[in-house]
């Protein structure tokens, strides 16, 4: 089927004149293609400097340190033990429980919150998070591991602990036994 030279310009003269393509169209077009394009390269490169640092779905990474225990002092046994847990990976841990061989009735995660000068409540938690690239340090004044100690505890002594961590699994630490307020 051939379209002879009048039928061409019949056509090209039936069309709208705002049909057109005219610069004022093109500029209106490039101009609504610029935002999706530009939001495009900004998470792009977001993405890419997150993933050249080393951030981008790196499991969590979890090294214990630094394990304490006070030692029982009288006749109670009761005591505490701290260690500080960082997370060098790119996601967030939760520590689940700590348990150890050495402790005479099973331990406990408690928090512990000073209500006045020489009064302080503590609660038993679940669980504590551990922030990707954070450090979670326990201390008397805030998470600890309550324990009963048993007997025969001294100052130097290494009691074993394993921590519990939803991601990273289980650690085995060891933690030395320090007289409270003995900076050890």
């Amino acid at each position: 089927m051939t379209i002879s030279m009048a039928e061409s310009t019949a056509a090209s003269h039936n069309r709208r004149p705002d049909q057109r393509p005219n610069r004022r169209r093109i500029a209106d077009g490039l101009l609504a293609a610029l935002a999706p394009v530009t939001a495009c390269s900004i998470a792009l490169g977001g993405l890419t400097t997150w993933v050249t640092y080393g951030a981008a779905g790196s499991p969590a990474r979890i090294a214990v340190t630094e394990g304490r225990v006070f030692l029982p002092y009288g006749e109670v046994r009761d005591t505490a033990a701290f260690f500080r847990i960082t997370n060098s990976g790119g996601a967030d841990d939760r520590l689940l429980k700590v348990t150890s061989p050495a402790a005479e009735s099973g331990t406990a995660l408690s928090r512990h919150r000073m209500i006045s000068a020489s009064a302080a409540t503590a609660r038993t938690v679940d669980s504590a998070r551990v922030p990707a690239g954070g450090t979670l340090a326990m201390s008397p004044f805030g998470l600890d591991v309550t324990l009963r100690a048993r007997p025969g505890w001294q100052e130097g002594t290494f009691v074993p602990f394993t921590l519990h961590f939803e991601r990273a699994g289980r650690i085995d630490v060891q933690a030395i036994v320090v007289r409270p307020g003995g900076g050890g």
